[in-house]
């Protein structure tokens, strides 16, 4: 059986919260195995301390479903069952937290969020600006979720990025992108993420944004990246400025050390508390 999130799998109706696996890894180009990446995650949230410091909470309150994987053959049946189960699930009043699997997998996430939550912000946070037009033919390639985010007519915001192809440089628009080499610089970076951040904001994150020396278990392990705590700011920051109406978290891509998928699972405990309790009274 798929393991679900936390030490409980509520239903629909008592939740505020669907966690929807999908174990897909069809364009991955280099390193293979971020099928396995939503399952090891939910295996590991298992075993974090339920309570959360910061926000004094335990967020399985809430209640929270783990729904049945998705399973495809091909990226285009792929981003069809997905953007159709996010889409199921919104219907039914639920958070929905999409986790991966490679990157192609949020395109049907972001779609079915764009479709219900007009004038929508995509907060990516990445080591790839994954703009291309296509990739080894693919459109719909992880190389080009972002591509097809923008051909939706969203807003996309991205934080971490340090690779892009020549190609990705008409798409990208310059103040939207805060580059992980001008973060070191800069201190004040999240105050300035912040001026570009407001109303109804999804959260996609590759776990590649991080610096592979806190999460070396993902396809494309970019040096460096980000750090654990400055991350956690910024998405305080998104939490408490706007309105978080959806996230995924893709590329983990296990390995023998288990450190990286107890760190995805504590990110994502940790988005889904910010999400609902905020922060406690100091």
């Amino acid at each position: 059986m798929f393991p679900y999130l936390g030490i409980k799998n509520s239903s629909t109706n008592e939740s505020k919260v669907a966690v929807l696996p999908v174990p897909y890894d069809g364009t991955s180009s280099w390193l293979k195995g971020a099928d396995r990446g939503p399952e090891m995650l939910l295996e590991a949230s298992t075993h974090i301390e339920l309570y959360d410091i910061e926000t004094s909470s335990e967020f399985w309150t809430v209640g929270v479903h783990t729904a049945a994987p998705v399973i495809a053959d091909s990226v285009t049946e792929m981003n069809q069952k997905v953007e159709a189960s996010v889409t199921k699930l919104l219907d039914q009043g639920l958070f929905v937290a999409t986790i991966g699997g490679e990157h192609s997998i949020s395109y049907g996430a972001i779609k079915a969020h764009a479709k219900k939550y007009p004038n929508l912000t995509v907060l990516q946070f990445d080591a790839h600006t994954d703009l291309r037009e296509d990739y080894e033919g693919d459109p719909y390639s992880h190389a080009c979720v972002m591509a097809r985010a923008q051909d939706l007519g969203v807003n996309i915001v991205s934080v971490g990025i340090r690779a892009i192809d020549k190609s990705e440089l008409p798409r990208i628009k310059k103040t939207r992108v805060f580059y992980a080499h001008e973060l070191k610089k800069n201190q004040n970076w999240i105050s300035e993420l912040s001026k570009v951040i407001s109303g109804n904001v999804y959260i996609t994150f590759d776990l590649d944004a991080f610096d592979p020396s806190i999460m070396p278990a993902t396809g494309t392990p970019e040096p460096g990246g980000l750090l654990w705590d400055e991350t956690l700011e910024a998405i305080k920051m998104v939490t408490s400025r706007a309105n978080l109406i959806g996230l995924d978290i893709v590329e983990l891509m296990p390995q023998e050390n288990r450190a990286p998928e107890f760190l995805a699972a504590k990110l994502l405990y940790k988005m889904l508390a910010y999400k609902f309790y905020g922060l406690a009274a100091q």
